[in-house]
């Protein structure tokens, strides 16, 4: 049985290493949480007690921050391949990729596109950059967490597309919900809204993803949190002033869900954007 390493259990982590166990590999994990140590057994991995103790030559580190990812980087001894799947900034995993390589280590810069309810679908595609043979021997476990993947040339340019995707992420999301509001104001029911637009000229993978639990009004089973999705839109706006790109239509979107996390939405899911604007429209169910 093929072996590979997951140091981040969380919603993005947990997900990957439950596909990975279900396409038959053994999957050893580690997480700070006890919890997800514990739902990682659960799924049929081997939690371990510390990233030091993995001892696998291939591992993806899900991570929610650049700290995160240094402290991992320095508790790595082994040669091994090291499947960086985070959205951080790229001089962060550069860093990362420099401290690693002294020890032979080799770090991808391999971000994914996708939600956490995708995630548990395997509905991800992997954005791969850095040195092209350790990716290619990374292919059969990248094929067992999600349904494409490829290969983008010198490092850093995974995170360069997820930038690009979660832009557009940002910017469907609130389309959606704006597009559900004016529909629920005109008197039309959500779920019918849903059941005609979902596959129309206008539909999106987020109004597909996130339009369920906008039909529902429910958010609290989050595959992508308000207060997370902060760090990720930060990443994306820092990143574009510095190449001088203007983003409009961007920087609206960030407004409504800087106000969802003022409304008390910082820990649903980001289609809680969708409450936020029923509110602004006066709108009850």
């Amino acid at each position: 049985m093929k072996q590979v390493g997951v140091v981040g259990l969380g919603i993005m982590g947990g997900a990957m290493s439950a596909n990975l166990v279900k396409a038959g590999f053994e999957v050893r994990g580690y997480d700070i949480s006890a919890a997800r140590r514990a739902a990682l057994k659960r799924a049929g991995g081997r939690p371990v007690s510390s990233v030091a103790s993995l001892g696998s030559k291939i591992i993806i580190t899900s991570l929610p921050s650049a700290a995160a990812l240094h402290q991992v980087a320095a508790q790595l001894k082994h040669e091994c391949i090291v499947i960086e799947t985070s959205t951080l900034p790229i001089k962060e995993k550069v860093k990362a990729r420099d401290a690693l390589q002294r020890k032979g280590i080799t770090l991808l810069d391999c971000p994914l596109s996708g939600t956490g309810a995708q995630a548990k679908t395997r509905d991800l595609v992997a954005f791969g950059s850095g040195d092209r043979r350790a990716f290619s021997r990374t292919i059969p476990i990248l094929k067992g967490f999600s349904r494409a993947h490829h290969y983008l040339g010198e490092f850093g340019n995974g995170s360069k597309m997820k930038y690009v995707a979660n832009l557009m992420v940002a910017i469907h999301n609130v389309s959606a919900a704006e597009a559900f509001v004016l529909g629920m104001k005109a008197g039309l029911s959500p779920k019918m809204i849903y059941d005609v637009q979902a596959n129309s000229a206008g539909t999106s993978r987020m109004f597909q993803v996130r339009g369920p639990m906008m039909v529902a009004g429910r958010y609290d089973d989050a595959t992508m949190k308000n207060e997370v999705w902060q760090k990720d839109m930060k990443i994306i706006g820092d990143y574009a002033r510095r190449l001088g790109v203007a983003t409009p239509t961007f920087k609206a979107s960030a407004g409504v869900y800087k106000a969802a996390m003022a409304r008390g939405f910082a820990k649903q899911d980001t289609a809680a954007v969708c409450a936020v604007l029923e509110r602004m429209a006066r709108l009850r169910r």
